[in-house]
């Protein structure tokens, strides 16, 4: 411990003061930037606003999520919100931390191993497989200051001085516009204040981890305030890694800087820019191989299935593992965001404002990929090899994936209130130009046929062929608008809500390699080998429609209707480059929000009801062509998506409750059940063996629990000169799968042969204790010391398990119990 806070004094800090490392997350600016006009920091029902709520019951809570700054109570939409203090209290250093339940609807993941990309579920919507492409989109959006984030990779760097992070639940089509089919997780950053302020953390913990942050507002000057950002968060592995000199599994890295200046030269007119830069570097999670393959017995009409053999070095680890089986080169994947932002707002009139949002954002992610190395010292028991030897086979399966993305948005607004009528209109353009690359090797090599010994490979991945190329530019337009009606009736009591947005989706782009080769696609009896273009375009309406209605001032009801979609595109595992159309949702929702015991308790509860359509899903299998009638088998193999038939379901229910029972205690609870239901659909590929399965196969839910609950406590006990402040959360999932189909089937009787294993339940509790606001004599700084833990009790499960016969099944665990201790002075 003494070793890292030395390290963080003599190296960290001075890099922070000089200003040149390089940065966080990406795109911050003012509370405006999320489309709203300007709004105040979001008051949390944590522990700070029980302090007054006693007496004075909770907090009020801010959101943007209409465009404008409005109570959480009294916007009729179902919004869970997590503010600065509960951030820091679950010691969230990105996204990704806020996967273990903090909102139970929300579900957050990395794309297999890498924590560089993120899966985001809201309602069991959002991502099913592999969005990890070019030309696929993830259907939640994720917004920083109104600025719209295009892909999954970055997604993973690091949170910092974030106002409030708002779940929007549901479809957010009109508002929001493209890929919000699940709903939308929008973040608010501070803005500059125009006062002097220093907020500066330190902290350390196990597994080497150390963490700064500084952020430091200037007095205003000659109509200008400046804000900056720093930070700097690091851990080491948490699986080691026994080759020498190789990075170890599950570390990270994560820095960044921002600026912002905020210019107003009259009362009615701002105008804000900002820049930030970061840099995320991750290693992957560790693949494990928990229990091996047991192969299937022949029935009458399928064939015996054997399992693969086993390295005598014993790859089977059905416990969380520390060390990895076999040492593997493995390096971080390392992620560069920059991006500029310049937000102008001008209040036309007293009640109406206009408002611009331009921004321009580059990515690039390389993501180096080992961590399943160890299910692949497995031989396969085949005809060619029956003896089952290990003489000469590669194992330790070493990927590379490069990832280039520019984005360019631009949005205008109009949002204001003209007598009994709310309104909010706009339009939007969006470009990104995106391109990637794969390639693979085996690094390592077995030299004896037990599977003993074995060695490194003469692998170099700067020469290796590629295995995979694509390329795509997305353009987007579209425009909105929104409008609430309030009749001279009842008091004012009924608030009636339309609204819609048109997009048109256009994207072009070409597959270049596949497979390590030149594409091949047969044309009239011809296979034709060359790049496959992408050239497809699609338009879209999404109206929404919501009535509220106000019982008294502290309950409300409303009733919701909306849609949202997804973007169509192309797969570029896939041989042909078939495209794929959008997918939509459709989704009525009804919702209570209510307080009550004198402002000392709130309650919150959603049900949702909708219908799921042509669903995007991915089929793996031999590839096939067909040259003049005859179908030709290859050994190559294909991912194809299609749209599956029919209408799937989505339903569920939510309940979020907050209750200040006394001066300085905080009680909160909230649950969620989400069901998704998804059409039985046809697999286009064949089995093993060569044979079809003629008949559609069930599809599961994947990515989201049924059922998931979280629960705080927060405690604060003021002393003389300090304030004690305490915090506990549990957060319990059901588990989840993370494939939707079953991996072996009979091909005549489509009887399950091998059924597809489901994640485990999980139960993980955080911590943390704080003696805050020590006066530091007549300086008029504050000082806070914490001590904080994620998953105190070191729990373990397999949030993520796949299987076969021949293969055994495979999993991912969560992590492992990380604390620390930190000092806060503010000033």
């Amino acid at each position: 411990m003494q070793r890292v806070f030395r390290t963080f004094i003599t190296r960290v800090v001075p890099v922070m003061l000089a200003g040149v490392s390089t940065t966080a997350m990406a795109a911050t600016t003012d509370t405006d930037s999320g489309a709203s006009a300007a709004a105040p920091s979001a008051v949390t029902a944590d522990a700070a606003a029980a302090a007054d709520g006693a007496a004075s019951g909770l907090g009020e809570i801010i959101v943007t999520a209409q465009k404008r700054p409005e109570n959480l109570q009294q916007t009729p939409i179902a919004i869970s919100v997590l503010g600065a203090d509960d951030l820091t209290n679950r010691h969230a250093q990105s996204l990704l931390d806020l996967g273990d339940g903090a909102v139970p609807s929300l579900r957050i993941a990395p794309f297999f191993s890498r924590p560089s990309a993120l899966i985001i579920n809201v309602r069991g919507v959002g991502v099913l497989s592999d969005s990890n492409q070019p030309a696929r989109d993830q259907g939640v959006g994720i917004y920083i200051d109104g600025v719209y984030l295009g892909r999954a990779q970055g997604l993973g760097s690091a949170l910092f001085d974030v106002a409030n992070i708002e779940v929007l639940k549901g479809p957010q089509g009109t508002l929001f516009g493209r890929n919000t089919e699940g709903g939308a997780v929008n973040i608010v950053t501070k803005r500059p204040s125009g006062e002097y302020k220093v907020n500066a953390t330190v902290g350390a913990g196990n597994y080497g981890s150390y963490k700064g942050e500084v952020h430091v507002d200037l007095p205003e000057f000659a109509n200008l305030s400046v804000k900056l950002d720093g930070i700097v968060s690091h851990r080491g592995g948490m699986v080691k890694n026994p080759l020498a000199g190789a990075s170890d599994f599950n570390a990270y890295d994560k820095r960044g800087i921002h600026g912002e200046v905020l210019w107003k030269p009259a009362p009615n007119f701002s105008a804000d820019l900002s820049y930030d830069a970061s840099y995320d570097a991750t290693t992957t999670l560790y693949l494990q191989l928990i229990s091996p393959g047991t192969g299937l017995a022949a029935t009458a009409t399928a064939p015996a299935l054997a399992p693969n053999k086993l390295a005598a070095i014993g790859p089977v680890q059905p416990t969380r593992a520390s060390t990895a089986v076999v040492g593997s080169p493995e390096q971080p994947g390392i992620g560069n965001t920059h991006g500029v932002r310049l937000g102008l707002d001008w209040h036309i009139a007293p009640q109406v404002t206009l408002k611009s949002i331009t921004s321009y954002r580059t990515l690039r992610q390389s993501q180096f990929d080992n961590g399943n190395a160890v299910p692949s010292l497995q031989q396969p028991l085949t005809t060619a090899n029956p003896t089952g030897s290990f003489v000469g086979f590669a194992f330790s399966r070493y990927s590379l994936a490069k990832f280039k993305q520019h984005q360019f948005s631009q949005e205008l607004q109009a949002v204001g209130e003209l007598d009994r009528l709310q309104f909010a209109f706009g339009a939007l353009y969006y470009q990104e130009k995106v391109s990637d690359n794969a390639q693979t090797v085996n690094t390592n090599v077995f030299a004896d046929a037990a599977g003993i010994g074995y060695t490194l490979r003469n692998y170099n991945l700067d020469t290796q062929p590629l295995d995979r190329a694509s390329h795509v530019k997305t353009t987007s337009i579209g425009a909105y608008g929104q409008a609430t009606y309030t009749p001279p009736l009842l008091d004012d009591a009924i608030h009636l809500t339309a609204g819609g947005r048109y997009t048109h989706d256009k994207k072009e782009g070409a597959l270049d390699i596949v497979n390590g080769a030149a594409p091949i696609l047969p044309v009239n009896g011809t296979n034709v080998v060359g790049p496959i273009p992408l050239n497809a375009s699609w338009s879209r309406f999404d109206p929404m429609v919501n009535l509220a209605i106000d019982a008294s001032r502290d309950i409300h009801f409303y009733g919701k209707w909306s849609t949202g979609y997804k973007s169509g595109g192309a797969n570029s595992r896939s041989l042909s480059y078939q495209t794929f159309n959008p997918e939509t949702v459709s989704m009525f929702e009804i919702g209570a929000k209510t307080e009550f015991w004198n402002r000392r308790a709130r309650l919150n509860v959603a049900a949702y009801t909708g219908r799921y359509k042509d669903i995007q899903l991915d089929f793996s299998g031999l590839y096939e062509d067909v040259i003049n009638g005859v179908r030709v088998a290859t050994t190559r193999t294909t991912t194809n998506t299609v749209n599956a038939p029919g209408t799937g379901r989505l339903k569920g229910i939510e309940a979020e409750f907050t209750l200040a029972p006394v001066t300085g205690l905080t009680l909160t609870a909230s649950y969620a059940y989400n069901s998704v239901k998804i059409p039985n659909t046809l697999n286009p590929f064949p089995q093993t063996g060569g044979v079809f399965i003629t008949v559609p196969v069930p599809i599961y839910q994947v990515y989201t629990p049924k059922y998931a609950a979280s629960g705080s406590i927060d405690y604060e006990i003021p002393g003389n000169g300090f304030t004690f402040r305490g915090h506990f959360d549990g957060n319990y999932d059901s588990g989840y799968y993370a494939n939707y189909t079953d991996t072996t089937y009979d091909p005549v009787t489509r009887a399950v042969r091998f059924a597809q294993p489901k994640g485990e339940h999980g139960l993980v509790f955080n911590g943390r204790l704080a003696i805050a606001d020590i006066d530091m004599g007549g300086t008029g700084a504050k000082l806070t010391v914490a001590v904080w833990a994620r998953n105190l009790t070191n729990e373990q499960h397999l949030f993520y398990k796949s299987g076969s016969p021949t293969s055994g099944v495979t999993g991912f665990y969560n992590d492992f119990r990380t604390f620390g201790v930190e000092a806060n002075i503010k000033m």
